[in-house]
């Protein structure tokens, strides 16, 4: 063989043997997401690390939900709310509503509405019906009817159920000329928002690998209580059966974890719940359901409150 063909193999095996080694701060967010999508979650935590490190919002924010989650990682809510943070102050809009929804859920309300309020202003959905609630019922801030029913009127515009629900109670109890004023604002605020979208080149949208971001359940507007207080004795009593279970959280404290089972109880049909030790937190699951497709119509009829479907262990 020539010099030539044993220095080419040479240079070959030298490539392929730097390809071999070449670290994960080279890859991608994408190819972090495509790892985690194969069941790979400690592939793709090695991924995002050192691009989050290196300042990438994207590359924090999937790093958060993985340590929110405790896949790839061990559960971890303090660093997850850090990695939210630092993707959160880069304008990650997705980051600061789960940032701001955490922090709801753990009873920082100030801190949370700022986060929120950011969100909303991008014409995010579940931070603009966490806000509008907020401001319909004084909830940490001035109350603003008018501008309550315009931040929940743009929600609902963009499909959230749970915005629909919401806007369904304040046409019951506010006045119409309110209404009107609400749709005029929320009308203004989409025609600012869609001026701003078009100055700017687009970004591309990079895919999320986790459920949905942590939310804590909305105050309700004053109306709904009642009514579904009165609805409930008409339900049919239900005794539930099947291998899945809902996760609703995370918490520190069992206390907290009761505390948010007893406000979402009355929308679980029965189902119970089950605090699972994880570490230094407890789990809130609650069940049980047939399937997996009806653990996740439970999960859709509680949103924004974070909830994913898991398989009894």
């Amino acid at each position: 063989m020539s010099s030539y063909g044993v220095e080419m193999r040479k240079l070959l095996a030298g490539l392929m043997i730097a390809v071999a080694a070449m670290p994960a701060a080279a890859q991608t967010v994408r190819a972090g997401i495509e790892a985690w999508q194969k069941g790979d979650m400690a592939g793709a935590v090695a991924i995002w690390r050192p691009l989050a490190e290196k300042g990438d919002a994207d590359a924090a924010f999937n790093l958060g939900q993985a340590y929110r989650l405790g896949r790839g990682v061990p559960l971890d809510l303090a660093q997850a709310q850090s990695w939210f943070d630092r993707a959160a102050r880069k304008g990650h809009v997705d980051a600061q509503t789960t940032l701001g929804l955490l922090l709801f859920q753990n009873g920082n309300h100030f801190a949370a509405m700022r986060w929120l309020n950011s969100a909303a202003e991008a014409g995010e959905p579940r931070a603009l019906l966490m806000v509008g609630t907020a401001l319909y019922n004084g909830d940490g801030i001035p109350a603003d009817h008018v501008k309550a029913y315009a931040y929940v009127s743009r929600a609902a515009a963009q499909g959230l159920a749970a915005a629909k629900a919401t806007l369904a109670d304040m046409d019951e109890v506010m006045p119409i000329e309110q209404r009107q004023k609400g749709v005029a604002l929320a009308q203004s605020m989409a025609a600012e928002k869609k001026a701003a979208t078009t100055a700017v080149a687009p970004k591309i949208a990079v895919a999320k690998p986790a459920p949905k971001p942590l939310a804590a359940k909305p105050p309700a507007a004053k109306a709904p209580a009642a009514k579904e207080a009165s609805a409930s004795p008409t339900r049919p009593t239900v005794v539930p059966s099947g291998s899945w279970r809902i996760q609703l959280g995370a918490f520190g404290q069992r206390k907290s974890a009761e505390a948010l089972y007893a406000k979402l109880a009355g929308k679980l049909a029965g189902r119970q719940a089950y605090y699972i030790p994880a570490g230094a937190v407890v789990r809130l699951q609650a069940g049980p359901f047939e399937s997996r497709g009806a653990a996740s119509a439970a999960c859709s009829r509680l949103a924004p409150q974070a909830c994913f479907p898991v398989e009894a262990r």
